[in-house]
């Protein structure tokens, strides 16, 4: 899963629960930046550090549950981009899982990385069974052109859905993929 990328070598790979612990500030970084770029992942402008770091904690249960794989971006130096599975916990949908905080550093955007990181969640969740993916993403964003080039469906469009970082509110797309 690795290859050059302008000049730089970075790595797409699994982040086990225990190194997502002892990188809790690097994570934090990823999502800082994101918010700070207006990405719209759940949180509002003024997002701080101390608040990526807690949203990080939060995931380690899951993480170490089996519950949830968390892939990353690593340049061999920090990480750059991250991407959430989340196995359903429906008994009736062990074939499901949705994606989540799919997010690359603002400075190594535009390279490739979100749509890599997109093939090893999808990989991974194929090789575990899981067959039908979600997602959702801001209408009209970087994510949504990510998305599409990637073959997955739109199954819906929800207006004023959540409150962009700059206070607007903003529509949602909702995503699916059938995984083969």
């Amino acid at each position: 899963m690795s290859e050059a990328l302008v000049g730089s070598r970075i790595d797409i790979r699994p982040l086990a629960v225990h190194e997502a612990e002892a990188r809790l500030d690097e994570l934090a970084n990823i999502l800082v930046d994101a918010v700070a770029h207006g990405a719209s992942v759940n949180f509002l402008s003024g997002f701080s550090h101390r608040e990526g770091r807690a949203f990080w904690l939060s995931q380690l249960p899951g993480l170490a549950a089996g519950e949830k794989q968390l892939f990353v971006a690593d340049d061999g130096s920090r990480l750059v981009g991250t991407v959430l599975l989340m196995f359903a916990p429906q008994p009736n949908a062990p074939h499901r899982a949705d994606i989540g905080k799919m997010l690359v550093l603002s400075s190594c955007r535009r390279r490739g990385l979100g749509a890599r990181l997109l093939a090893a969640a999808e990989e991974a969740a194929l090789a575990s069974g899981h067959t039908l993916l979600l997602l959702d993403t801001e209408s009209g964003s970087e994510g949504e052109r990510l998305y599409r080039s990637r073959g997955w469906i739109e199954c819906g469009r929800v207006p004023d859905y959540f409150i962009r970082t700059d206070g607007r509110l903003g529509d949602t797309i909702m995503f699916y993929k059938h995984l083969r």
